[in-house]
């Protein structure tokens, strides 16, 4: 009889707790102006970022302040085209590198290899005018009214072209993104990125396993290290390219011998070329289940029709879906997912800029919240969005009224479904457990000194989309 009065007056101590909680939180919410809920949100531990496209992620600042520096970019020197000279014709307007496309980027030993006349489109990055320089930091972020899918998925990637072959520049974008997503709070990242294209600046090629010690080695630097995040990797393979079932078997095979970094695979592109649709890849997968154990995620979802990509994906054996939109037209399968084991990566900015939802009152991730489907915030391509993982808390917090409790479990949702091994993982969720905890304490007594203490930094879109502009760091 002792013990069950203990224990019922434990669940009323543990509620009236919780209701404390949330009635802060509230209140903040309530009043706080759009600069200081920004604040708070910066200031905020969030976890871990689990769908982060390692050559999407940087700051078209990044970018080029790596181009041209020779002693962090592996001795690298890079041109870029400035115009169009009507070298020709017939050449391929829809292969990686469309003739009639300004500010693509090659490495020296690719440019040698154009002829005079298409040499002279070009120009050394070290000697772009100031109007070139700014049209070229423009070519390769997504800031027009016009510009949406077509724009990132067919000009973006093409532009960065051999910037985004070298492992030097990759390695270093891994740090910048190490130490602004420390500053945000983040203690977690996976990203993705492909391993089999890297060249060296003769222009041969890198074989993976070189490409991974340079970044293994990279992140054992001091200034790595110091962020206090911690990064593993997926190998990500592009879905819909006519190698792209030998491409996995090789990742499989390279993330196996790899594994102290690298923690799975990923199948990317867009969903809309349907070479690359989920089911190709079920033979292959069968046979590679035979040899190994690998963890798996998948884009899907990411496209405006209704169709079974996010049910044939799990049929794959993936265990996260990276966006996951068109999931809430499949009824069976959004019952499937309730209350699982498998985690749908939400990527709010992204969904918007490429327009798969044209407000956020369209987008399925408060459904999926509230009914019980594992969710994560992530920023996808940020660098190209110019945003951070605040935008993508503020826009949740602001669209669909976050309680406390919700916020808490996106963050921690960002643990305990990412693959991480369970060692690592239960150190990430203690800690985090215990920044959330405490951050909940301040807060709870003083938000104002949260607010005041909260040394923010952020990029365009929030200027653009929130009027929050003071703290943007490239202007």
């Amino acid at each position: 009889m002792l013990q069950r009065a203990f224990f019922c007056s434990l669940l009323l101590l543990i509620s009236h707790v919780t209701v404390a909680t949330e009635h802060w939180f509230d209140t903040f919410k309530r009043n706080a102006s759009p600069d200081e809920m920004y604040r708070f949100l910066y200031a905020l531990p969030k976890a871990g970022d689990l769908h982060n496209h390692l050559s999407g992620a940087g700051i078209s600042e990044w970018w080029f302040e790596l181009a041209i520096d020779e002693s962090k970019n592996g001795g690298y020197r890079y041109y870029t085209k400035v115009s169009i000279n009507n070298c020709g014709y017939g050449a391929n307007q829809f292969g990686f590198s469309p003739y009639l496309l300004l500010f693509v980027n090659k490495q020296e030993s690719s440019y040698l290899k154009l002829n005079e006349c298409q040499r002279s489109e070009y120009k050394l990055l070290t000697e772009l005018t100031p109007n070139e320089k700014s049209a070229w930091l423009e070519s390769i972020r997504l800031d027009k009214q016009h510009e949406g899918r077509n724009e990132f998925f067919e000009t973006h990637w093409q532009r960065l072209n051999d910037l985004s072959s070298n492992p030097y520049i990759i390695a270093e974008i891994m740090v910048k993104n190490m130490q602004a997503f420390g500053d945000e709070g983040l203690s977690y990242i996976e990203f993705q990125h492909g391993v089999f294209n890297y060249i060296n600046p003769k222009g041969d090629k890198i074989a993976p396993n070189e490409v991974a010690n340079i970044i293994r080695s990279r992140l054992a630097q001091d200034d790595a290290t110091r962020t206090g995040v911690v990064v593993k990797m997926q190998a990500s393979i592009l879905r819909f390219m006519k190698n792209a079932e030998s491409t996995m078997e090789a990742a499989y095979h390279f993330v196996n011998d790899n594994r102290d970094l690298y923690v799975g695979v990923n199948m990317v592109g867009r969903e809309d070329n349907d070479k690359g649709h989920p089911k190709r890849f079920l033979p292959v997968l069968r046979k590679l289940r035979r040899k190994f154990a690998m963890n798996l995620a998948f884009h899907a979802g990411e496209v405006d029709e209704p169709n079974s990509h996010v049910k044939d994906t799990l049929l794959l054996g993936a265990k996260r879906i990276g966006h996951g939109l068109n999931l809430i037209s499949d009824p069976d399968t959004l019952l499937l997912m309730r209350n699982s084991d498998y985690l749908v990566e939400v990527n709010l900015v992204s969904n918007y800029l490429l327009e798969y939802v044209d407000t956020y009152a369209q987008h399925p991730f408060p459904e999926y919240l509230r009914i019980g489907i594992p969710v994560a915030l992530s920023t996808d391509d940020r660098g190209m969005w110019d945003s951070t993982m605040t935008d993508e808390y503020y826009i949740a917090v602001s669209e669909f009224n976050l309680s406390w409790s919700e916020i808490v479990s996106i963050g921690r949702n960002s643990i305990l479904h990412s693959f991480a091994d369970q060692q690592l993982k239960n150190i990430l969720l203690t800690n985090f457990n215990a920044k959330i905890a405490s951050f909940e304490k301040d807060a709870s007594n003083d938000v104002g000194a949260i607010l005041r203490n909260s040394q923010v930094s952020t990029f365009q879109f929030a200027c653009k989309k929130f009027k929050i502009c003071d703290y943007v760091v490239y202007k």
